[in-house]
């Protein structure tokens, strides 16, 4: 059973050796220098047989590497952590490894004959050669050259000799040689002739068997390959054991002697059984007991070790991504408060600039109202002086000039007609100067309703006390006085009523205002005709309605509301 370090770091090169000759040649990457320096230390390690410190390396670059995504270097160190625990006896451990690296593994992967070269070795070691037999023969199938196949043909001949089929071994190591393809490779061209003279042995061809097993004995110890030498020894011993038991407990002394100086535990114990068997004394017995027992111990271990580093790296794995989780799920929480706050302090301002522009849009039509209800009431005023004055005033100088004033009749008329005149000069002042809005408003506005009350109208006032004209503002005031005094204005032009009634009341959070009068009234399309619009536009400056109700020969009525 092979299971020496450098047994295994070579038979992993020969498969990835075009690979790593690729990474050399790469341009560096920063973000990598990190994982690769904790993998470079983790191969010392596996140089220096230290084990456990090598696999928490390797698995801890491993981790770096899959935040970088970095497949090929995932799968190399998980290729290393497989071997280390085969190393060390662990298989099963060591094909879960295996099978963790196969979804990293791309088309046409340099690292795949490996793998599945690695999945053998560990099915061989438990026995189950024909799922060995499979493994061997995908490598040998994913592998780039004629060298790197010699190796799983090897392997597969290896499988073959101790399933009994030594004709199938024998055909296949012949092959290797015959293609030449490892006469630059000594070790394991000596390895391939050993297997050949065992199997040949296996056979019963004993001479041809003893001959090529000396030849691969020869080549090893002038490459000084140690390592492969023992199992030169162990096929010598076997080979002797029935015929020689002197020489077959020879080499086996020979083989445990260069096992314990390799440190190779189980190459040990394998020496010792030959020496057992072939009746070399209890203390050998002893010593494979001894050693047995402590190597139980010591990979079951191993196994435990191994479990709980990788264990922990996940466990830190999960850690770190459920750390990472809450940072960004904070950070998210962070952003979401201060977009909710910029949304807000947006809407804010927004509601601040609309707001902004209905007031000044309010501001503007009342101010438009305004202006038009000026220019009405100078349009009023200039009709009246000009309509109704300017005649009295023309009609009294021509008056003057064609009577004789010194007649005292003469002299009485000119009297009334300037006094008419100065009457209809303070009802013009009346109808346009300032309104009192004061405490006196109520009475000032039933005053200014009764001057209209003569012998031919009578004007009716009532619950005109029902309001509470202090809590009104001024200008709905001004609004309401403006306004009754048009339609007052209007009746004794337009309407010839004899009966007008203005009634107040209070309902809550507004006031009515009731106008009928009996006069001859008027169509509805002459209702701006005859000024009723700049009532409309006051009453709609203070967010108040008019409604107006007219027929010919029925009368004239409106209704005005407002709110307090």
């Amino acid at each position: 059973m092979l299971r020496s370090p450098f047994f295994f770091i070579i038979i992993i090169l020969s498969f990835i050796s075009c690979k790593e000759k690729i990474t050399v040649s790469a341009k560096p990457d920063n973000s990598k220098k990190e994982p690769k320096l904790i993998q470079e230390k983790a191969i010392n390690e596996l140089q220096k047989s230290n084990y456990n410190s090598a696999f928490y390396y390797f698995n801890k670059s491993k981790v770096t590497f899959e935040s970088l995504k970095d497949s090929s270097n995932i799968v190399f160190n998980l290729l290393q952590m497989a071997t280390i625990q085969q190393i060390n006896g662990d298989y099963y451990g060591s094909k879960e490894t295996l099978t963790e690296a196969l979804p990293y593994i791309k088309k046409d992967d340099d690292y795949i004959a490996a793998i599945n070269n690695q999945f053998g070795i560990a099915d061989k070691e438990l026995s189950l050669y024909n799922d060995a037999l499979s493994y061997y023969n995908l490598a040998l199938k994913d592998a780039k050259d004629e060298a790197s196949k010699q190796s799983p043909l090897n392997n597969i001949a290896v499988i073959y000799i101790k399933q009994e089929q030594y004709d199938k071994a024998i055909e296949i190591l012949e092959s290797i040689l015959n293609t030449k393809a490892l006469d630059e490779f000594v070790k394991s061209k000596a390895r391939v002739i050993d297997n050949l003279g065992f199997a040949y042995f296996k056979k019963g061809l004993n001479e041809k068997g003893l001959q090529y097993m000396n030849e691969s004995l020869e080549l090893r110890i002038k490459a000084d390959d140690f390592y492969g030498s023992l199992e030169s020894y162990f096929h010598l011993t076997e080979f002797f054991s029935k015929t020689d038991i002197k020489k077959s407990n020879d080499y086996a002394k020979k083989a445990y002697e260069i096992a314990t100086k390799l440190n190779s535990v189980d190459e040990r114990l394998r020496a010792l059984s030959f020496l057992i068997s072939g009746n070399s004394g209890s203390a050998y017995a002893q010593k494979y007991i001894s050693i047995n027992d402590s190597i139980i111990k010591v990979r079951n271990n191993f196994k435990n070790k191994f479990a709980k580093i990788k264990y922990d790296s996940k466990k830190e794995k999960d850690e770190n991504q459920k750390l990472r989780l809450e940072k960004v799920e904070n950070e998210f929480a962070l952003q979401k408060a201060e977009n909710q706050k910029i949304l807000f302090l947006s809407g804010f301002i927004i509601l601040c600039i609309v707001l902004f522009f209905v007031k000044k849009n309010h501001q503007s039509k009342t101010r438009a109202v305004k202006i038009k209800t000026a220019y009405d009431t100078e349009t009023r005023i200039a009709k009246d002086i000009h309509d109704e004055l300017a005649n009295d005033v023309f009609n009294t100088i021509t008056f003057t000039q064609t009577q004789a004033l010194e007649i005292a009749n003469v002299k009485e008329t000119l009297i009334q007609k300037l006094d008419h005149i100065y009457a209809r000069v303070r009802g013009i002042s009346r109808e346009n100067n300032d309104i009192d809005t004061a405490a006196n408003f109520a009475s000032n506005l039933k005053d200014m309703l009764s001057t209209y009350n003569t012998n031919n109208t009578n004007v009716i006032i009532n619950s005109i006390e029902k309001i509470n004209w202090d809590i009104i503002d001024d200008i709905k005031k001004v609004t309401v006085h403006r306004v009754l005094q048009e339609l007052m204005v209007n009746m004794k032009k337009h309407s010839q009523a004899s009966l007008v009634v203005v009634k107040f009341d209070n309902t809550g959070k507004s006031i009515s205002i009731d106008y009928t009068d009996n006069g001859k009234g008027c169509k509805k399309e002459q209702i701006v005709k005859n000024g009723m619009q700049n009532m409309e536009n006051r009453i709609m400056a203070i967010k108040g309605t008019i409604i107006f109700d007219t027929e010919p020969n029925k009368g004239f009525k409106v209704k005005i509301t407002l709110p307090k």
